[in-house]
Formats: C-alpha cells, sequence, structure tokens
C-alpha cells in the first residue's frame, strides 16, 4: 500500500470508529501479517481493547484471520483489507442508490448493515420497522411483510449476500486461545466459494414495527437484547447478511457509461445501453470485458414502454453506437442483423482516458491537454513533431512538455542510433502511459480526499463549542415542542443563540457542506480510475 492510502485508511477508521481501532488496523496495515500477541507488544496497547478492536475490523470485513506460518496449530494471525475501509468513502452513496432503487425501506436495510457490518434478517427486519414506525403518523406502523419484501429484492438483485460461514481456527498456547472473534463475526471471503451467499432462508417474520421508549437507554437496551432472542425465535440464527460492495459497483460503474453515453450522444442512445445493460446485469461476470451478446429483436422487446422506437430507428440508433469512435456498443457476426454487446473494458479506458485529459487540461490549460491528447493519439512524437501537429510555438511546447514531464503525465523515451547513446545521435520521443499516469492520479485523489477529511474535522473542532450549543438548544426546542409549549417560551429559547453566532452556524454549515460536496466528487474519480485500472488488471 502507498503511503496516501495508508493515511486515508487511518482517517476513515478514525472517524467511524474511534482511535484505539485506527491505532491496531494501521499498525496492521503497515506491517502484513501478526497475530494476537505481536499486535498486543507492538501497539503497546490493553489485550482487551485489541481484541475488541480486532472484532469490530472482521465484523465489518476489514480484517480476515487465519491459520499462522507454523499451520493449524500455531496462533491465529490477522491480515488487513484496505480495499474495504476504502469503501467507507462510499456508504453514502450506496445508501442513496439502495433509497433510489428500493425506496426508503431499502435506503434503511443498506444504512444498518452497513453500521453492524453483518446482520441476521429477522434483527434488520424488526429494526427497520421500527425505525419507520417510529416517522410515521400517531396510530400507523410499519407491517414487516413490507421490509421483508424490499430485503428479498435486494438479495435477488445481489446488493445483499450471505456471509460464509465461520471458519474455525486452533486457537494456540501462546496466548491466542482467546483471539478468535465471537459466533457472530464470519470470516470474510469471496462470494464464488459460497454457492448459497444469494439464497433466502425458509423464515416467517410476522409482526409490526413499535415505538421508541421515551426513555432512550432502556430503548437501547431492549434493541440489544431484542436482537439476541429474534434470530432462535425466527429461525434465522447463524445466517448473517452483508452488503455487497462488488454488486454496488457494477451499478456504479453501468450509470457511469450510460451518463457518458447521454453527453455523447442523445437520450435515446444512453436508453437503448441502460436495456442492454439491464438485460445482463446479473449475468454478467464482475470481470468481464463485454455484456452477454444481445440480438435486435431481444433489445426492441425489451425497451420501455414509453420509448415509442420503431425497429427501424432502433437498427439505426445501433449502428450509429456501433460505429462511434468511443466504442461502448460493439457488434459480433451479421447473421440475423447481428448481436450487440457493450465493450465494458473498453468503454472504462476510454473514460478513463477523458478524465486525464480533463485533469492536464484543469491544471495546465488548454494547450497542454491538446498536447497530452496528441502523444495519446500518436503514442510517440519529437519535439519538433509536437510542435507542428500541435501548432504550438517553440518555446510554448517546450515549456508545456518539461512542465508534463516534470509532473510525470508525459514520459520521455531514448531510442539510441548508436550503442554509445550520444545525445546528438540518439531519438528523444515523448509519449504517455496512460495506465501508470492513471495510478498517479489515483493517489493524488487519495490525497485530496484526505485534504478535505482533515479539514472537516478541523472546522468541526475549531467551532465545536458553538455546535454544541446549537444542538442543545435545538434538544430542548424539541422537547418544548413535544409538551405543547407556549410561542413565547419558544421564542425565547430560540434567541440563546445571538445574530453572530447563528451567522457563524450557518457559514460553518455551507463549509461542510461544500467539503463533503467535494469528498463525493472525489470519490467518483477514485472510483472511475480504480475500475479501469481492476479492468487492465484482469485481461
Amino acid at each position: 500500500m502507498t503511503t496516501q492510502e495508508v493515511r486515508l485508511c487511518g482517517l476513515l477508521l478514525q472517524e467511524h470508529f474511534g482511535e484505539v481501532v485506527e491505532k491496531v488496523a494501521i499498525h496492521l496495515l503497515r506491517s502484513g501479517v501478526l497475530n494476537l500477541r505481536a499486535l498486543v507488544h507492538e501497539t503497546k496497547l490493553p489485550l482487551d481493547l485489541v481484541k475488541k478492536s480486532l472484532c469490530v475490523l472482521v465484523q465489518h470485513g476489514m480484517c480476515t484471520f487465519g491459520p499462522g506460518r507454523r499451520g493449524p496449530g500455531g496462533p491465529v494471525e490477522y491480515q488487513m483489507n484496505s480495499e474495504n475501509i476504502l469503501h467507507m468513502l462510499r456508504y453514502p452513496r450506496y445508501i442513496y442508490t439502495a433509497k433510489s432503487l428500493y425506496g426508503d425501506t431499502g435506503e434503511l436495510i443498506v444504512e444498518e448493515i452497513l453500521q453492524r457490518g453483518q446482520m441476521t434478517m429477522s434483527t434488520t427486519v424488526s429494526t427497520v420497522a421500527d425505525r419507520l414506525t417510529h416517522n410515521m403518523p400517531e396510530g400507523q406502523s410499519m407491517d414487516y411483510s413490507e421490509v421483508v419484501t424490499a430485503f428479498s429484492r435486494l438479495v435477488e438483485t445481489h446488493f445483499l449476500q450471505r456471509c460464509p460461514p465461520m471458519l474455525s481456527a486452533e486457537p494456540s498456547s501462546s496466548g491466542d486461545a482467546n483471539s478468535n472473534p465471537p459466533p457472530a463475526v464470519t470470516k470474510p471471503s469471496e462470494p464464488e466459494s459460497h454457492p448459497d451467499c444469494y439464497k433466502l432462508p425458509y423464515i416467517n417474520i410476522t409482526g409490526k414495527g413499535k415505538r421508541r421508549r421515551s426513555d432512550e437507554v432502556e430503548a437501547h437496551k431492549s434493541a440489544a437484547k431484542k436482537a439476541k432472542t429474534d434470530s432462535s425465535e425466527f429461525g434465522d440464527e447463524g445466517i448473517y447478511w452483508k452488503v455487497n460492495f462488488e454488486r454496488f459497483h457494477l451499478h456504479f460503474r453501468d450509470q457511469t457509461i450510460i451518463s457518458a453515453v447521454a453527453c455523447k450522444l442523445d437520450q435515446t442512445s444512453s436508453e437503448i445501453v441502460r436495456t442492454m445493460l439491464r438485460m445482463s446485469e446479473v449475468t454478467t461476470p464482475a470481470n468481464a470485458a463485454f455484456t452477454q451478446a444481445l440480438s435486435a429483436n431481444e433489445i426492441f422487446r425489451s425497451l420501455p414502454s414509453n420509448y415509442n422506437i420503431a425497429r427501424q430507428i432502433l437498427d439505426q440508433y445501433l449502428t450509429l453506437l456501433v460505429d462511434d469512435p468511443m466504442e461502448f456498443v460493439g457488434k459480433t457476426g451479421d447473421s440475423g442483423g447481428g448481436m450487440f454487446v457493450v465493450n465494458l473494458h473498453r468503454a472504462l479506458a476510454n473514460l478513463g482516458r477523458a478524465t486525464l485529459e480533463s485533469v492536464v487540461q484543469e491544471r495546465f490549460g488548454s494547450r497542454s491537454a491538446r498536447i497530452f491528447r496528441l502523444l495519446l493519439r500518436k503514442r510517440h512524437l519529437e519535439q519538433k513533431q509536437v510542435e507542428d501537429f500541435a501548432m504550438i510555438p517553440a518555446k510554448e511546447a517546450k515549456d508545456m512538455l518539461y512542465t508534463l514531464l516534470s509532473e510525470n503525465l508525459v514520459q520521455l523515451q531514448e531510442i539510441p542510433k548508436t550503442p554509445d547513446h550520444a545525445p546528438s545521435r540518439t531519438f528523444y520521443l515523448y509519449t504517455v502511459n496512460q495506465l501508470p499516469t492513471a495510478r498517479l492520479l489515483l493517489q493524488h485523489c487519495y490525497k485530496t480526499v484526505g485534504n478535505l477529511i482533515e479539514r472537516r474535522q478541523y472546522e468541526t473542532k475549531e467551532n465545536k463549542r458553538l455546535l454544541e450549543k446549537s444542538q442543545r438548544i435545538e434538544a430542548i426546542l424539541a422537547s418544548l415542542q413535544a409538551t405543547e409549549a407556549e410561542a413565547e417560551q419558544l421564542t425565547e429559547v430560540e434567541e440563546m443563540i445571538t445574530a453572530p453566532e447563528r451567522q457563524q452556524l450557518e457559514s460553518l454549515r455551507h463549509h461542510i457542506n461544500k467539503l463533503d460536496s467535494s469528498e463525493n466528487q472525489v470519490d467518483e474519480t477514485i472510483f472511475l480510475l480504480e475500475s479501469y485500472i481492476n479492468s487492465t488488471k484482469s485481461k
């Protein structure tokens, strides 16, 4: 792992789980693989805190464990999964996607499972039903069956999957006997190794959600007690569910391709590509270069009913998509009008290339972007050729090339004519290696997100007193409104925050929202670059 990735992982862990978990995880990330005794010794933390930290990390799929180098009889060793830590950046996006696809119920299901790492179906259903009931008018309640339906749909479309069965690890006599996580925690593994990961248990969950008690402590205790008993009561004890990040990422990839087609061509073209992706979203493997091949007739029958496109018009659109230089859609064979596929890897490569070009344009101007695009297209050019093709004066072109070279966005390749490598008898060719440049930009993005998180934490810390005062006043107002207090009392409480303080609060909220928005936008770039880099690995 790079320094920027470790730094970002540390910031995310500290924000979500606190400093102790962060210290344990970062030490594991830097060390690779360690057993419990070594981890306690090197971190100098109490044994109990290290065990609890490991349980939290394993519960959220951020740490794996298994027999060590000494074999089954030796101590259990732990290893971090950095990818799942970085996925915390996208938690708001996962929740929003579930809401847009399956409504408020789907949103709360995904939110609850993300918060706890993994949950049984019965516990999830009862918790979500209680939360929805609490927000309903008095006398109404959410039926469990509606939550079960949303949960089932999330599983059917592979957004949720079963956690694999608990893998036992032999305890050793070297202080690791109690280091195994509790039975509720499972060792993460790939979905392919668990064939029943999308199979719903045959259980009958009936009932309705209940409202929270006024006493929050009692409510919390009863919820925890209920979580322990519900699983055994409904018969799904030991069957835990987690969010399938890979499935969400495939959905994000498809949406990115659809948006790119809409920007490049038009809305109808994007709807055709959306239909093709939807028809093969579950059957196409995650690392496939193409979607499942579809005939024009199949695409025509699957188009939304509100799109009144004639078959002849559809054929014209398909021809236009196949002939487009971006090559989002490809054609295989000509029999029966041909079979059509979405070129997933080609689309990601073109989107990654467009991202690199836009970064160069934003940082160095349109002329530098013209040189960068020229080198991408022509592969290798001498300085004089760059000046001629780009139609830029020699001095300016030289400065721009050296600036790009110093930023590692452009590489210089030497081709000697003679074995002595004499400069006068050597060709100096400028080129752009798209993959290493994408990796470089990805590290810059990690650094940017880390800076944004640190800035947000600084803003919050600097205004801590004002924020606490605002929260106290909001709590007082809420309690007064619940007791139907008079308007004069409410006004008096509201005036406890002065006009300058109110203005400062508004300014702080504006800055925090701007930082959050920037973080989400940078994460979109991170996702696109990661998808492109991963697609090149699977070739």
